[in-house]
């Protein structure tokens, strides 16, 4: 069984929660993606999980 998808729709309504900005989805790494702040939120089962300590930071 296959995990439950990112719907991209959400992104409309979703914002960093560091910054406050606009996040993007790399569908690739399942991941929602605040350039400003330099993470990558995980999404799991489909929920963005959008908690600093839970983000990855970008390189």
């Amino acid at each position: 069984m296959s995990e439950p998808e990112f719907d991209r729709r959400m992104l409309e309504a979703l914002i960093c929660p560091q910054t406050k900005d606009t996040l993007t989805y790399d569908a690739d790494a399942q991941e929602l993606i605040s350039r400003r702040a330099g993470l990558a939120f995980p999404i799991r089962s489909g929920i963005p999980i959008l908690l600093v300590d839970e983000a990855r930071r970008l390189g």
